[in-house]
Parts: structure tokens; sequence; C-alpha cells
């Protein structure tokens, strides 16, 4: 009842199709009930009686007309309100998934990193897009089929014992047997439709990993080892949906048995009341609309094992679908949160940071660092010393699990999110552009900037050059990931987007790595005529690109290992001398 509940708030403005398709349906499920018996009554004049020839009166030709209008007028009445209710179910069920989808991704667009690590985003990917599909086809059912069916049986059946008396039993007996029969093919079955699901984020991980990887793959010439790890999640699920699918075809084999039989000893039982009877109070039209009925009951018991089957796989969508909707964001965003941040100023008291409260290990430990406003700050260390750690807890990406981190004076978690990050420009280690024009991506960093404006950080990110080489200058095409640029105009453009903002805050996750020691420079150089009030931090693996910063911190472990200007790194920090000395080995400077 939680999930229903939960899930429920997504249908919104579209109660309206879905209450009109419940209304529809029932109205179907009474005419169609009605149909065997008004053709019950048109057999009946046609039927002799015992030894009494059928005589053709005016009257029961009358009757007869009016009958088969009846019959042809509820027919066109069952059609249209059957047709009536496929549209309005395709709206409210169409409707419901858009609205399903929309509430997950504004709840995922409000998810911390830390909440993303958690899902991962190959099955993020999965339940907005497969688990969505079956719970919006449960829903579909659930309004339509599951509706119908009930109905349908209960109407039948009261009809079949008004029409056949204790012949009705017949049906009772052919309920229970199917009815248990295909509650045992649906509790076999939904095991391996339970074990899909994760197949399927397994197999969303792999399309998703090979792709972004593309030109890895093929640079080590793994295509085949792409392929053999895609067919070997593609296969698992095919096991398992055949396995899950075998059990389920035993439905058809049983339910045509049941069916038949029934045929059969209604026609039996019932050939033999109206020959003993002389057809007293029993005739060929009650006979035949027990058959009728009878085909009615059991494929409405067939409708309704396939929706226990169908509500059994999406409700472990349904489960998936509301872990996401129910998450809570593990950064909050407070009520009355600081909406400017006044300076650049940066202050680490005594911070200690772990990606999950259960771990043993911290990521940082014991870091106390202060940077003043519109100062250069340069961060070395090695791989794994947490330094992309260190600065993703300034925008609040992370939070601290000790101490505090203080923007301007003030702690991050004071501050009104979207006031942090706006006052912070981040250029990641993975530089992403989006599909779209160069202007429309610069433009995520200003999107009122003007075409001057824009020009200009890109002369400064020393991007202008190339842009203005390429056929369509600035409305040139970015393809999807940016696969039709290089890595280092990638780099470029993405500090142009973030000069663009004019941050309080410029953080460079080792994005220069990629561009020459030249065009190193002159980005730097730039930093310093267009933002020279920013605070400018700066990660890098060469000392030539922190080498002139007011400030160099060396971490090691998580730690501060040592921190100072260069002149007094080199005089007392033995790791940083070993890296200057190894990279400028040869005559090989700064410059």
């Amino acid at each position: 009842m939680k999930l229903i509940k939960q899930l429920a708030k997504s249908i919104r403005e579209f109660k309206k199709p879905a209450i009109w398709t419940v209304l529809l349906i029932v109205g179907e499920a009474v005419i169609e009930t009605c149909i065997p018996f008004v053709t019950s009554i048109l057999i009946g004049f046609i039927t002799p009686k015992a030894d009494v020839p059928v005589v053709m009166s005016e009257e029961i030709l009358h009757k007869m007309l009016m009958y088969g209008l009846v019959l042809i007028g509820l027919a066109f009445c069952s059609l249209a309100c059957g047709w009536l209710a496929g549209r309005t179910a395709a709206k409210a069920s169409a409707g419901f998934a858009r609205n399903l989808r929309r509430d997950m991704f504004n709840k995922i667009e409000h998810f911390s990193f830390s909440n993303i690590d958690k899902f991962s985003s190959a099955s993020l990917v999965t339940r907005l897009t497969t688990d969505v599909f079956y719970v919006q086809f449960s829903f579909m059912m659930i309004i339509r089929t599951a509706i119908r069916s009930p109905l349908m049986l209960i109407f039948s059946s009261v009809m079949a014992f008004y029409m056949g008396g204790y012949l009705g039993f017949i049906f009772i007996g052919a309920i229970i047997i199917l009815g248990g029969g295909l509650f045992l093919v649906a509790n076999r079955a939904m095991p391996a439709f339970h074990r899909v699901f994760l197949k399927y984020d397994k197999l969303n991980e792999s399309i998703e990993e090979d792709v972004q990887a593309m030109r890895v793959v093929k640079g080590f010439a793994r295509e085949e080892h792409e392929k053999k790890k895609f067919y070997t999640a593609a296969d698992n699920i095919r096991i398992d949906f055949t396995k899950a699918e075998r059990i389920v075809a035993l439905n058809s084999p049983l339910m045509s048995l049941c069916m038949y039989s029934n045929m059969v000893l209604i026609l039996l039982l019932g050939s033999y009341i109206i020959t003993n009877n002389g057809g007293i109070g029993f005739g060929i039209n009650n006979l035949q609309a027990m058959l009728a009925y009878g085909v009615q009951i059991l494929m409405s018991l067939m409708m309704l094992s396939m929706i226990y089957v169908m509500l059994t796989i999406s409700a472990e969508s349904a489960h998936r679908i509301c872990e996401v909707l129910n998450e809570e964001p593990s950064i909050a965003n407070p009520e009355n949160g600081l909406k400017e941040v006044k300076d650049g100023s940066i202050d680490f008291n005594n911070v200690s940071f772990k990606y999950k409260l259960e771990a043993e290990n911290y990521a940082l430990k014991d870091v106390n660092l202060h940077i003043k406003s519109g100062a250069t700050v340069g961060i070395l260390g090695g791989t794994g010393s947490s330094k992309s750690t260190l600065v993703q807890l300034i925008p609040r990406l992370y939070d601290v699990t000790e101490g505090s981190v203080q923007v301007a004076g003030v702690d991050v978690r004071n501050y009104n999110i979207t006031a942090l990050r706006d006052a912070v420009s981040m250029v990641l280690q993975k530089n992403l552009l989006f599909s779209g024009t160069i202007i429309d991506n610069l433009r995520w960093g200003n999107k009122d900037a003007t075409i001057e404006e824009i020009e200009h950080a890109c002369k400064l990110a020393q991007a202008d050059e190339f842009i203005k080489l390429m056929p369509d200058g600035y409305n040139t095409k970015i393809e999807q990931g940016g696969t039709n640029v290089s890595g280092g105009q990638k780099q470029r453009l993405c500090i142009a987007r973030a000069l663009l903002k004019k941050p309080k805050i410029l953080i460079l996750d080792d994005s220069t790595s990629a561009v020459d020691m030249k065009t190193d420079a002159l980005i730097r150089a730039g930093f310093k005529q267009y933002i020279p009030e920013t605070t400018k931090i700066i990660i890098a693996q060469r000392v030539a690109s922190v080498m002139d910063a007011d400030l160099i911190v060396v971490l090691d472990g998580g730690k501060i290992k040592n921190m100072g200007t260069h002149e007094e790194l080199l005089a007392s920090e033995p790791i940083y001398k070993e890296i200057y000395e190894q990279q400028t080995k040869g005559g090989d400077d700064h410059e």
C-alpha cells in the first residue's frame, strides 16, 4: 500500500481519464455479460420445445427483430466502451509515466554525489526507463483488465447459475483448478523475473562504459572483449526471461484443458437434461448461454493470472522507483540559507571526511587550510591523495564528516546551495560538453552572456583561435560528450565556460593537463587579468602550473604534508623538490 500511495501521487492531472476508464470498463463488462443472455432469448424463439413445432408468427418475428436489434446495439455499445476505454487508459497511463519520470528526474537532480554513488548511474537509467515502462503497463492493466476481469468473472458466474442452475457448479470446479494452477505457475516464474532487473543494471552499465570509453576500447583493440562482456550480460537476461516464459507458457495449455473439459461437461450434462426432461426448464438456448459464460469465466481467470504475473514483476520495478523517490538527499538546503557570498576566502577547520559513515578509513584527515580572497593556490599530490575530494567540499558536492568548511567566513552548510554553487566555478578532471553549439555550451557559465563576452572568455582560455578555424565558428555543433573536439580543446572550452560565470572561487581540477605548457601559462596569465579578485585553486600534476601560486599545498594520504611558496617548499619539502627536479631535468624549465 505504501508503494501504491507513493506512485499514485504521480497520477495528478490524469485522474479524470483514469476514472473514465474504470467507468467505461464497468459498462463494457455489464454489456458483455448481457450479450449471451439476449442471444439465448433469440435462440429460444427458433428452438422447438418437446414435440411442439416452431410457428413463425408475426409476433415472434417482431420479437426476434427487436431482440436482434438489441443484440446489435449491445455489440456496438460494448465496442464503443472498449474503444473509449482504450483511449482514456492510454492517456492516463502515458501521462502517469511522464509525471513519474519527471518526479524521479527532479529528485535525482537534487541528489548529492553520495546519493548518486549509492545507486550508480546505470541503475538510475534503468529505473527511469525499463522500470517506469513496467509500472506504466501495470497501471494500464489495473484500470482496464484488472477491473474488467473480476467483474466479468462475477457477472458471468451469476448468469451461469441463473441460466443453468446447478450446472453452474461445473464452473466453480474449473475456477478452483485453473485459479490454483495459474497461481502456482505465476509464483514459480517470479524469482526469475526478480533477477532480471538487477541484470538490466549490469547490461546498461556495460553499454554506458563501452560508449563513454570507446576511444580507449579502440586504442587497446579491446572490441572483442567488450562484445563478449555485453553478450554475457544480454545472455544472462535471456536465460532468466526464457526460464520465466517457459513456466508462464504453461498458462495456455492449462487454460485450454480447463476450457475444453468444461465445454465437454456442459454439453454432456446439458444434452442429458434436455433429452431426459423434454427441454422443460432447460433448452438449447440455455446450453448455448452456459457455453458462452463458461468461455467468459475462463478467459477472465486467464487474464487475472496474467495480471498477477505482471503486477508481481512491476512490484519489483515499483519498489526500485520508490527507492529513488524516497531517497533523501544527503546534502540538505537550509530553509533560510544565505543567498550572497561576499568574497572568495576559504577556511578548512579541522576537516575530516569519509565517503560512507560506516567506512573505517578517512579520505581526508585533520585538514586545516586558510586561503585569502583573490589568492592563487596550487595543490599537488600523488594519485589517491584526495586532491579532488578536498575541493569538492567547497561547493558542497559532499559534506564534511567532521570539522567545517567556510567561504567568506560562513559555514558552507549555512548557504543556499544555489547561491553557493553560483559563486564557485569548477572545471573538473573529466571535462564534459553537452550536445549543442559551442555557444550553447559556453552559456552554461552565463546564460545571458553576449557574443563579445563569450569571445573574450575564449581568448583568455586560449580557445578563440581553434574555434574560428572550425567551419561554423562559434556555431559549430558539439557532438554528445564532445567527441568531435580534442582533449585540450575540450579543456579550454570548459575553462572559458567557467570564466563566463565570473565566480568568487575558481577551481581547476587538473584541467590543463591536455594543453602544452605555453598555453597553460597563457591561461594562467589570463586569470590574473580577467578575474584578479577571484580565488583560484589549481590542482595539477605539473609543478610549472602552480609554481607562481601564492600558496602551494602538498597532500599525501589525505593529509596536508606541507604548504608554502615555491621557494619555501624547494627548501623544506623533499617530495616537492623531487617532483620539481624530475619535471625540470635537462633544462626543461616551467616556461
